[in-house]
């Protein structure tokens, strides 16, 4: 191969090279940015549901066992 053939074929890397840089930078910035799909929608909602229903249970798990020891210990100091 010639010299000036080598010189194109690293001209044509170059720039193949810049263009998917570009094209995977583009690519990165409208996955931060795109809105979600109606499926995605839909599972967030049901894990936040189950999140709410979750953080409920504990909640009234953690009031009852309280109550339960602020009755047995009287010189416990538990956070009403």
């Amino acid at each position: 191969m010639s010299y000036a053939g080598e010189r194109e074929l690293i001209r044509i890397y170059y720039k193949w090279s810049k263009e998917f840089l570009e094209a995977v930078k583009k690519r990165l910035q409208g996955d931060t940015v795109r809105e979600a799909t109606s499926s995605e929608v839909v599972d967030l909602r049901k894990e936040n549901d189950q999140l709410k229903q979750l953080v409920a249970e504990l909640s009234l798990k953690n009031r009852v066992l309280k109550k339960s020891l602020s009755g047995l210990e009287p010189c416990l100091d538990v956070e009403q």
